[in-house]
């Protein structure tokens, strides 16, 4: 049962002020745990490239809605809404998607919602045939039914829905709120990042959605003394459509410059408010935003296991996915960073192992250069209008929608210039230089034999043979054989060297009747390859002599 609302306002802030005397605040330790927020939400903020793409891919899906639509009054638009309007995504994030009709009705009914996801899902899937996406699924039996869909390009997942004019509203509402301050923006940035390293951040899962995320910290904000952000029930009360709202936020400004908590400071209390909450969501304590202050409220006669109320519609709890096992799994999380930032402030734990603690390991920091290719398609190409390379081939040098050449054995051909095809455990793309004294000394450095050759066959296998190129050396004197009698085919592009990447090759295999086989050219210096003959011999196999 719901106790009374002042009762609950009263121990919550009991509870607070109880919690706050168990951490003695180092000041010197609290400057290091600001410099290493500031840090690690710089380290994760998408780079410039990164809203390219995402911008780019919604291009893309405004074009298959004409494909699929045609170029009429009728062909809905794909909005985005969620962490990338609001500016608070990640490298990891969802793209939300929204299929939106010009002229729809207030009320679009489920069953339209789910026939217009398969058209787009049938489209998908003829991408996905192809490789231009993966992992589409669609989840029509969502209380918001929706398609998933992969770029195969960026590695982005998109969420399609239909008609989410809500979730538009609220992105933009928080997204112009965030101006009002940057700790708000930093500080929803930084939960978002902790939720996602302890695994409690989706609604699917029963634990925190991005929304409610976003609210709890915003209600941090406008309860803290001074208040850094004002109630939205004064942001929203000239309307809660874009262009007021965007005018009201002007007048609040630097509404909390007042305050002059730092991120560490912030970061710190927000845990400190949540932990003396956590007895207090069974007996209907609940965030309010719209308020700017705490509440009690019931919701369909029944208590949430969390509360934070949804201040564009008040009946609604958007932390209401949130079960009652996974709400104690949530806790555990908060507990165990509020006793780590204990150790840290008493200066038992180093700052790399709180980091860790809070954020998990900074895989951008190992991989700093490193660039998602961009997945753009071209609009010359009428057959693949939709889709764009995903080949890392083709991607070198620009982008494409041309399926690769194929070289001797069927596969893509590299770019001529600069690189080859060596074997070995997982058969990469390396680069081979030109200068063969130069590949001589890299061998002679990694320890690389000299022996081997490569061969065809029946199974178009790489075979390895034993060779002694001093050996062929001798032979190729005594026999008077020429070494430039040559019939060649494109082949593997890159430097004149030995299919494993020797100096000197293989011996030609122009005069099979003298030649073993297994020794023949690589390639010349324009990356070509020799030709053998044709097997006049008495076997009736069409690639030559049989194995040895």
């Amino acid at each position: 049962m719901a106790l009374r609302e002042k009762v609950l306002i009263r121990k919550a802030e009991k509870f607070e002020v109880k919690e706050l005397q168990k951490i003695v605040l180092n000041r010197q330790q609290l400057l290091i745990l600001d410099k290493l927020l500031n840090d690690a939400y710089v380290i994760r903020r998408p780079k410039p490239s990164e809203y390219e793409h995402r911008k780019q891919l919604i291009r893309v899906f405004n074009e298959i809605a004409e494909e699929i639509y045609g170029n009429s009054a009728s062909c809905p638009v794909v909005e985005e809404f969620g962490s990338f309007s609001m500016d608070l995504f990640t490298t990891e994030s969802d793209l939300d998607l929204s299929i939106n009709f010009r002229n729809s009705s207030l009320l679009f009914p489920r069953d339209q919602k789910i026939k217009t996801l398969r058209k787009f899902a049938r489209k998908f899937y003829a991408l996905q045939n192809v490789g231009y996406v993966k992992g589409v699924q669609p989840i029509m039996g969502a209380k918001v039914p929706i398609v998933k869909v992969i770029d195969t390009g960026t590695g982005v997942e998109c969420d399609l829905s239909v008609e989410n004019r809500d979730g538009i509203s609220k992105s933009l509402i928080i997204r112009f709120i965030t101006s009002i301050d940057q700790r708000f923006q930093k500080l929803s940035f930084l939960m978002k990042a902790w939720a996602k390293a302890h695994d409690i951040n989706s609604s699917k899962d029963r634990t925190l959605n991005s929304l409610s995320i976003i609210l709890l910290v915003a209600f941090h904000l406008q309860t803290r003394k001074p208040p850094i952000l004002p109630p939205f029930s004064a942001i929203l009360k000239d309307g809660e459509d874009p262009k007021s709202v965007r005018r009201a936020v002007r007048n609040f400004k630097d509404y909390g410059i007042r305050n002059t908590e730092t991120l560490g400071e912030l970061f710190v209390s927000f845990l400190i408010k949540l932990v003396s909450a956590e007895k207090l969501w069974p007996k209907g304590l609940c965030a309010s935003t719209y308020l700017g202050r705490w509440t009690s409220k019931t919701w369909d006669t029944k208590i949430a296991n969390m509360s934070v109320e949804d201040f564009t519609d008040r009946t609604q709890n958007v932390a209401r996915a949130v079960g009652k096992s996974e709400v104690e799994k949530i806790y555990e999380c908060i507990h165990l960073t509020k006793q780590n930032i204990s150790l840290f402030m008493n200066v038992r734990i180093e700052e790399l192992a709180l980091k860790e603690s809070l954020f998990g390991i900074d895989r951008v920091l190992h991989h700093p250069s490193v660039e998602p290719k961009s997945n753009v398609w071209i609009e010359n190409y009428e057959k693949n209008r939709h889709v764009v390379t995903t080949n890392p081939i083709l991607a070198v040098n620009s982008w494409s929608t041309r399926q690769p050449p194929t070289g001797h054995w069927g596969v893509p051909v590299p770019p001529p210039h600069h690189r080859a095809m060596t074997t070995g455990p997982v058969n990469l793309w390396v680069e081979q230089p030109f200068d063969h004294q130069r590949n001589k000394r890299t061998r002679v450095e990694e320890d690389i034999p000299y022996h081997r050759a490569v061969t065809t066959g029946p199974s178009n296998m790489w075979a390895e043979q034993s060779f002694d190129h001093q050996q062929t050396k001798r032979m190729r004197v005594v026999e008077d054989v020429p070494a430039t009698q040559n019939r060649w085919t494109q082949g593997w592009g890159g430097a004149p060297n030995g299919g494993w990447g020797g100096a000197h090759g293989t011996a030609s295999m122009d005069d099979h009747l003298r030649r073993s086989h297994e020794m023949q050219h690589a390639r010349d210096e324009w990356g070509r390859r020799p030709q053998p003959p044709p097997y006049y011999g008495s076997s009736s196999s069409a690639y030559g002599p049989p194995f040895r």
